[in-house]
């Protein structure tokens, strides 16, 4: 078959890569402002370049996969939708609740696949846990924990527009612990705080973060977000039932220092960056496009999981700002 990339920045570039080392790609089709970007790509994969993603769309692909601004994914899912070409786009839909219900209308009914980035999915330890609990093998849940530290805070010009740490970086717990719990957030209670980095606190931004969610069955989910943890990439769940319980990311790369005596775990080189930490997901959740593509599949992460994401995102940013638990349904439009 033959992908279109829109977008051939960091994630678009690894993309890219990913893609052209799939059998069920032939060929790739690439587009971005950045000249040198798509000379790179021409070069090493052997793309097809275009002037514009409407000259991609009109090039005879069979897929696109949207790695553009976050500003440009709704206009890019609609323009794809419309030629009736399956679209892969990464997190968030677009940057407000508003907007993303704007591109869920125009895309129901459509009947072209839509399938929104949300690596962990795809990731073995995690669909593992998911297995757990569909099984009832850890019987009802009491407590889920949801971990994301990331090894140092994104640049000031992105902080500027990633919209707050839960709606780039905490919504990635929000939709796994949905996805493997199988249950939705009714209600959310947030905190944070700024340790370092000052242009993050300029930004009215946080670099530590944790939120309480409660859960329809009333399972109570602790989320932990920081920008700061030097030894390296964290992304861990626990899951708590009534007759066991397990984890995702207990690892020798686990990076956590363990001051037990007579303790060798973790053994391992800590992960250091989120694409080395998920790197056989992502080739795993590219690899569900193909087949969402070939029509073997329907989309694994809808437009409406990333909207429950984003809407419970939304409701830890309006906790966080007013210091008060918010229900679900305050946010909803």
């Amino acid at each position: 078959m033959r992908i279109g990339i829109m977008g051939l920045g960091r994630i678009g570039s690894f993309h890219a890569e990913t893609l052209a080392g799939l059998d069920g790609v032939d060929s790739l089709v690439v587009t971005d402002p950045v000249a040198a970007a798509v000379a790179t790509a021409t070069e090493r994969f052997g793309a097809t370049a275009t002037d514009s993603p409407e000259d991609l769309l009109a090039a005879g692909v069979d897929g696109v996969v949207i790695a553009a601004a976050t500003d440009a994914h709704p206009s890019l899912i609609l323009a794809a939708v419309r030629a009736g070409i399956p679209v892969f786009c990464e997190k968030p839909v677009a940057r407000g609740v508003e907007e993303s219900l704007e591109v869920l209308r125009a895309v129901e009914g459509s009947g072209v696949e839509v399938h929104i980035g949300y690596n962990r999915r795809f990731d073995a330890g995690f669909a593992a846990a998911r297995r757990a609990v569909l099984s009832g093998e850890l019987g009802d849940l009491h407590t889920v924990r949801s971990t994301t530290l990331d090894p140092a805070p994104p640049p000031p010009a992105y902080v500027a527009v990633s919209g707050g740490i839960f709606r780039d970086c905490g919504v990635h717990d929000f939709d796994i612990v949905r996805w493997v719990t199988g249950r939705e957030v009714v209600e959310v209670y947030a905190t944070g705080g700024n340790r370092g980095a000052e242009y993050i606190r300029e930004a009215g931004d946080v670099d530590t973060a944790s939120a309480l969610l409660t859960l329809d069955d009333g399972t109570i989910a602790v989320i932990s977000d920081s920008r700061h943890n030097a030894r390296g990439h964290d992304v861990r769940l626990e899951l708590h039932g009534m007759k066991d319980s397990i984890a995702v990311g207990l690892e020798d790369r686990l990076p956590l220092r363990s001051v037990e005596p007579g303790t060798a775990f973790p053994a391992g080189t800590p992960h250091t960056f989120f694409m080395d930490r998920f790197a056989d997901a992502y080739r795993a959740e590219l690899t569900a496009f193909t087949e969402v593509v070939a029509g073997t599949r329907t989309s694994p992460c809808t437009v409406t999981d990333a909207i429950e994401a984003s809407l419970t995102a939304e409701a830890c940013t309006l906790s966080l700002r007013e210091h008060r638990p918010v229900r679900l349904d305050e946010v909803r439009k």
